[in-house]
């Protein structure tokens, strides 16, 4: 193998294969990127956890083609301290890759391009067009609630429903849950409905290609894997093999007392208010009366903060507790002006909602602390 490419061109590939590839890898070649040198003037590159794969490609003058693997964080490194200028990538003697631009030269040992795992590729099943600016919002406003590692499978993703009209994400670690919908236009209007379980790092990986570009996402499913192409890269995924619980269940219908907040000063407070909270619980008290809300926090260790703002409630007296930073989580991604915080009591869920909407809908339950 043996091409020219532009510094600019694969930095910005290798950039999105960095959080695919993991720093810790029990095997080996999964810590590579796969360099594929084509006779139609192209780079194609392929990196996968076993779980998670992307398939990239840029421009390149090939004057051989071939295949081998480099290691993708010293490759990335590499050209990252590069300047902008041409890099050539040749292959090297006795399993090694040349990497040299200007007058910088290297040479790095390889694996085998035979040992890298063959990803899955589409098959015949149903392509869908789904609406890119709306997807990107609803990964971003739900993958927080997505648990880290839990032996309940179902709870390390999150819920993907695609009908022909709508398409859901639902995220719950248990003590939280966000759903956000959006309207979607089929090609076909008995188009059935499907739900999947999207992996959490899948979320992550979807959230870098939305980050830039335009047009919509073309996604399809097959039995075991999931593929969305975004921009002419392709994000492959394992979907998770679990039945999510019963959300709608979780979303309270008796709440019938609300408050609208500023998100801005809500935020702002409740910021000030968790610095003196207890590290281990960030527990935060909302003292509820009349036409005001006391933020309050107290740990015997630390100390104690409060703040008061000023709302339109008429109702009873309250005390509701919340973890801090689930309620940061949700005001730090919603673009709303004014928040509606609907509750019943001080051990029901509370559901909070932008006071209005820019395409999505948007529904946060968050469950009470006991302290």
């Amino acid at each position: 193998m043996d091409l020219n490419v532009r510094r600019s061109d694969l930095l910005r590939e290798l950039h999105l294969f960095q959080g695919i590839v993991e720093r810790k890898n029990t095997i080996p070649i999964l810590a590579n990127v796969l360099f594929e040198a084509t006779d139609d003037g192209s780079l194609k590159l392929l990196a996968t956890d076993l779980e998670v794969g992307l398939r990239c490609c840029c421009p390149a003058k090939v004057s051989k083609t071939g295949s081998l693997t480099i290691p993708a964080k010293k490759i990335y490194e590499i050209v990252r301290a590069l300047p902008e200028t041409e890099i050539q990538i040749r292959q090297g003697p006795k399993g090694s890759v040349e990497i040299s631009a200007d007058e910088f030269k290297s040479r790095m040992q390889t694996l085998p391009f035979e040992d890298f795992p063959k990803l899955a590729k589409p098959g015949e099943g149903l392509r869908r067009l789904l609406p890119r600016e709306a997807l990107r919002e609803m990964v971003t406003k739900t993958q927080f609630a997505i648990t880290g590692e839990d032996t309940r499978f179902f709870l390390n993703g999150a819920l993907f429903v695609l009908t022909a009209e709508q398409m859901r994400l639902v995220a719950t670690d248990g003590h939280r849950l966000a759903l956000v919908s959006a309207l979607r236009k089929s090609e076909k209007k008995d188009e059935e409905e499907t739900s999947v379980i999207l992996p959490k790092k899948t979320l992550l990986e979807l959230a870098r290609l939305l980050a830039d570009g335009d047009g919509d996402v073309q996604y399809e499913s097959t039995e075991n894997h999931l593929f969305f192409e975004v921009n002419g890269r392709q994000l492959i995924s394992r979907m998770i093999d679990a039945k999510f619980p019963s959300y709608e269940r979780v979303i309270p219908e008796g709440n019938d007392k609300n408050i609208e907040f500023e998100r801005d000063r809500l935020m702002s407070a409740i910021k000030r208010v968790a610095v003196l909270s207890s590290e281990r619980s960030r527990a935060v008290k909302f003292l509820i009366d009349k036409e005001k809300v006391e933020v309050v926090s107290n740990s015997p260790e630390v100390g104690e903060a409060k703040e008061v703002l000023f709302v339109d409630y008429t109702g009873p007296k309250l005390e509701i507790c919340f973890n801090a930073q689930y309620v940061l989580d949700f005001l730090g991604v919603t673009e709303a002006g004014g928040i509606n915080l609907e509750f019943k009591d001080e051990k029901s869920q509370a559901v909070l909602r932008p006071g209005s909407t820019d395409g999505c809908d948007y529904t946060y339950v968050i469950m009470p602390m006991r302290v």
